[in-house]
């Protein structure tokens, strides 16, 4: 017991060697953001297309290769349906621009009203100022154009990394499960395997309560809309629906989507019940169809949950935000199952013992 004691690190040791690991891996992380951020993406398309792959691999017997590309194509189509239908209804906006020109203007020239009256600056000055904002952004017109372009052209080439991570996902999975059943002792191999069946259970229930939740929600939206009058209901129910996936910061830029929406096509009082709608629709959302439908998938407590969506924007930007709630929920299932780390899982959780009934492994599809 004394040579035990004279050879155990102290506290403070302990703890400033956790510091520098935790400082370098993030460290770590940041830098290699431009990989890691769609590896994981792939990662988790590839858990939620796992079952649509086995079954094309076992049921109709195809290559495992086919198998993969086939499930990645049904997900593309369906991204491709829900563009199409956003992109219908845009259409029908299009064609009412001389309205909404004529709306904007009309706006414009009551706030230019209010603003001589309650500021004492005459339209003259104000067309100043407008005009001289208007030539600067002239000036740095190229630049914006370059950075529009270089935008949309960095998230389509991330899209398309993410798909092509969730491909060799898809194709190799046997080979990374039996890598992570290898790697460790072989007293743990029940322990991995656990680990995995319920990493994919999670996730997979996670990622469909989130479109689950997008769904309820644009219904909502859109029912509610329609009993108002807007002239967009549809268009304004998915888009709340979708900007809904965004957490904190997508009920404030769907807020002013549909705001400025229904007032160039609509009228004050529309938009203010457009605006009480949308609040009182996040408000039920964040209350009772959240937790519901996504909160009792993972197990996180708010204020982890919050706290990791704080970090995992300083991290990551919005994608860090979309992966902050999965990267959680993984880490606490590994530290439920680790002796060592069951505190950690236990500050992570919502204070309650959660019994997570284990599945009996069949085969390698059925733990992949």
């Amino acid at each position: 017991m004394i040579a035990d004691n004279k050879t155990r690190a102290p506290f403070y040791q302990k703890f400033a060697l956790v510091l520098i690991g935790l400082t370098l891996l993030v460290y770590i992380i940041i830098l290699g953001k431009d990989i890691l951020s769609p590896l994981v993406f792939g990662f988790l398309f590839a858990i939620l297309l796992l079952p649509i792959a086995n079954f094309f691999e076992n049921k109709l017997q195809l290559p495992r290769s086919m198998a993969s590309i086939f499930s990645i194509f049904l997900l593309l189509g369906l991204i491709a349906g829900v563009l199409y239908l956003v992109g219908s209804q845009i259409s029908n906006l299009a064609d009412d621009w001389p309205m909404l020109k004529s709306q904007v203007q009309q706006s414009v020239k009551e706030l230019s009203s209010y603003i001589h009256h309650a500021f004492h600056i005459t339209q003259r000055k104000q067309m100043g100022y407008v005009e001289d904002t208007e030539k600067k952004i002239i000036a740095s017109g190229t630049d914006v154009i370059g950075q529009t372009f270089g935008a949309i052209s960095s998230v389509l080439v991330f899209y398309v990394f993410s798909l092509i991570f969730c491909f060799f996902t898809l194709l190799y999975r046997h080979l990374l499960l039996k890598f992570l059943v290898w790697v460790f002792h072989e007293g743990h191999t029940h322990i991995v395997h656990d680990i995995v069946e319920n990493v994919q259970r999670i996730l997979r229930q996670y990622i469909l309560g989130l479109l689950l939740e997008m769904i309820v929600v644009a219904t909502i939206a859109c029912t509610a809309f329609f009993f108002i009058g807007v002239k967009y209901a549809v268009l304004l129910g998915i888009l709340i629906g979708l900007f809904n996936l965004i957490p904190y910061l997508g009920i404030f830029s769907a807020l002013l989507l549909s705001c400025l929406i229904t007032f160039a096509t609509g009228s004050i009082k529309d938009t203010s019940l457009v605006a009480i709608c949308v609040l009182g629709i996040h408000l039920v959302d964040s209350n009772f169809l959240l937790p519901t439908i996504v909160g009792s998938k993972v197990k996180l407590n708010a204020f982890v949950t919050f706290l990791g969506l704080l970090l995992g924007e300083m991290i990551w930007g919005l994608s860090g935000m979309f992966l902050s709630i999965p990267i959680m929920a993984i880490l606490k299932i590994i530290f439920d199952r680790v002796d060592d780390l069951k505190p950690w899982g236990y500050l992570l959780g919502t204070g309650k013992e959660i019994k997570i009934k284990k599945q009996p492994i069949v085969n390698e599809d059925v733990d992949e």
